[in-house]
């Protein structure tokens, strides 16, 4: 618990984010690295992807439909897992986790 909360939740930021996509990010983080998953979030927000959550992307997160924001973000990470050549073996475990997370995403937007 420390670990994950000291290295993805604290650098995330994830307690200053939406309840669901605080679950998205972090997911993501832990699977594909924390950068990747706050530069991807800031694509799908559209803010400067610099890797570092701070006020620009806290605000954008309440500026767009968060149900929207959230299946955005995890169909640009199925997208980023798709390229990879391990896809072929490891896809349908990854895949199955998105739709869980989305699942869980889905019920905390109500």
């Amino acid at each position: 618990k420390a670990i994950y909360y000291r290295d993805y939740w604290r650098r995330c930021k994830c307690d200053k984010l939406p309840d669901a996509l605080s679950v998205a990010v972090l997911d993501y983080a832990v699977n594909s690295g924390v950068k990747r998953a706050i530069k991807h979030l800031q694509e799908v927000l559209e803010v400067p992807a610099d890797g570092i959550i701070g006020n620009q992307t806290i605000g954008a997160c309440s500026s767009k439909p968060l149900k929207d924001t959230v299946q955005r973000y995890l169909d640009k990470r199925l997208d980023f897992l798709i390229s990879l050549e391990s896809f072929s073996r490891y896809g349908k475990g990854w895949t199955a986790r998105i739709n869980r997370v989305r699942q869980i995403c889905e019920g905390l937007c109500g």
